[in-house]
């Protein structure tokens, strides 16, 4: 009786796995031959554990990455790109995002920018950041939407507070001027306090002209918060003869299996 009182009671504080792991004990004969520190610690370890995994998973879970199997020990290295596996690796270890900087990805359509981005975020999340990933063209139509709907403040902290947003499609599309400006303000609030993976086709000197260069001073103050100090990797192709779509050697392209 006591047994499932204490048992009650470690429910009742949400100590769940505890919970399951002493009474998985009560009718181990082994468990009676340990010392009772041992056991105890070994409760405590369980529980410990089964928090951490779970806030892993919910970590995962909100940060909607677009490809979630998405591994850093999976890029791959011969497909005739050129990439830098020692910044990869160095930037896998998370240093980054603890300094406040951001990364560039730039490369053609299928040359693997998204799942090495995703993979980044899985990094960030089993280092447990808040990471969330988004496309630019949703992202702007979600703030779009708030605004008239009158949780634009709501919605903008939501891409301003994760310590790693992923921006896939940056600049694929001409932003008009109400865009630029959301983009400004959440670049803005995530100045050294975050960092922002961008993902994009064009490479960061052309940046200037898809803001709208000259025609106003937006362009020069996005590129001002997000473009000093911050890493680049750009997917280039060194090998026509093995440059497929990294959508297919990932067999991310239903099609090509069909």
């Amino acid at each position: 009786m006591a047994n499932q009182s204490t048992i009650d009671k470690l429910i009742s504080m949400r100590l769940t796995a505890m919970a399951d792991a002493f009474r998985a004990g009560l009718t181990d004969i082994k468990m009676k031959e340990i010392p009772f520190e041992d056991r105890f610690s070994m409760l405590v370890d369980i529980e410990w554990n089964s928090r951490k995994n779970n806030r892993l998973r919910r970590l995962i879970h909100n940060a909607s990455l677009e490809q979630s199997d998405a591994s850093i020990a999976d890029i791959d290295y011969v497909s005739g790109r050129k990439l830098n596996k020692e910044l990869i690796m160095r930037l896998a270890s998370c240093e980054y995002i603890a300094e406040y900087r951001n990364l560039f990805i730039t490369g053609a359509t299928g040359s693997g920018k998204t799942y090495m981005a995703c993979a980044f975020g899985m990094e960030a999340c089993k280092q447990y950041y808040n990471t969330r990933y988004v496309r630019l063209p949703d992202l702007l139509i979600d703030l779009d939407i708030a605004r008239n709907e009158g949780t634009y403040k709501k919605t903008m902290a939501k891409y301003s507070n994760p310590m790693l947003l992923i921006i896939d499609e940056w600049l694929l599309l001409k932003p008009n001027e109400n865009e630029r400006k959301d983009i400004f303000e959440l670049l803005h609030h995530r100045l050294k306090k975050s960092s922002t993976i961008l993902c994009s086709q064009y490479l960061p000197e052309d940046w200037y002209e898809q803001l709208g260069g000259g025609e106003g001073p937006l362009a020069d103050a996005i590129l001002d918060r997000v473009i000093h100090d911050a890493y680049k990797i750009n997917i280039v192709s060194v090998d026509q003869s093995r440059d497929i779509s990294m959508r297919e050697v990932y067999g991310l392209d239903k099609s090509i299996s069909e």
